[in-house]
């Protein structure tokens, strides 16, 4: 049995504090384009966040729910997507980023079972409370498998030290309030709050919400070990541009070289 959660954690360790992980929505621009699409990421990020397209993705903000319902009218499936990945070699770990609801009617125990075969290491699940986990939590983890958590800025220190604890692979630290997409701006608040998370965690923690340029990744270095960047590369990959390029772009010119 292969170790998903630990390959994510170690991926992100050995990026030594400047990790990428990128997120892309699957069939994302159309079914044609978006294993090239997926190619040309996996190629420059260190871990790469899949996102299954939904009809109501309430923590994403407009580009990523422009994406979202684009894959979906060209036909873009939990399965379909799944089956695009058999095959495929990763040089770097993968996970799924979804809402509960097509994961429930897909069937919890055949989506593991599938996700195990093309070899995902894991879930990011931002609708499911940890309270409610608990079948999903089991599959993955007799698989080997990350249940990621998720906290953010408002989340109180009792309860993050808990989904830190909780965690598989990595915590996933939202850096503002809201949806995904909008420009942040990371003040003293905003690095002391994921220091805080950072300071509770045995796992890696990734910042994510927000990341654009690579002047916030340096920011952000010190107080997490790397950024998710989903939006900036939405856009990027929209207008056809390289998005290989775009996230080795993002990292210090010290780490690139």
């Amino acid at each position: 049995m292969s170790d998903g959660a630990a390959a994510v954690t170690e991926a992100i360790v050995a990026a030594r504090g400047h990790a990428i992980c990128a997120y892309v929505t699957g069939g994302y621009p159309d079914q044609d384009a978006f294993p090239g699409v997926l190619s040309s990421v996996a190629g420059a990020a260190d871990l790469v966040e899949i996102g299954i397209p939904f009809t109501d993705p309430m923590a994403d903000g407009l580009t990523i729910q422009q994406a979202s319902h684009q894959a979906l009218a060209g036909g873009a499936t939990l399965e379909g997507l799944i089956t695009m990945l058999e095959g495929v070699e990763w040089a770097v770990p993968h996970v799924f980023m979804g809402y509960y609801n097509p994961f429930i009617a897909y069937g919890l125990d055949r989506l593991v079972e599938r996700m195990s075969d093309v070899g995902t290491a894991g879930l990011i699940v931002p609708d499911l409370p940890h309270e409610e986990s608990d079948e999903l939590f089991a599959l993955l983890d007799a698989r080997g498998m990350a249940l990621v958590q998720l906290v953010a800025p408002t989340t109180p220190p009792g309860r993050a030290a808990l989904l830190a604890e909780a965690s598989r692979g990595f915590v996933y630290a939202v850096t503002a309030k809201g949806t995904t997409g909008k420009a942040t701006t990371f003040d003293e608040e905003a690095l002391a709050y994921l220091d805080r998370v950072k300071a509770v965690s045995t796992l890696p923690v990734l910042a994510g919400f927000g990341v654009r340029e690579r002047s916030q990744v340096i920011e952000l270095a010190g107080h997490v070990d790397g950024v998710v960047v989903g939006s900036a590369l939405i856009d990027v990959i929209g207008r056809g541009d390289d998005p290989a390029a775009f996230l080795r772009g993002l990292r210090p010119m010290e780490v690139v070289s």
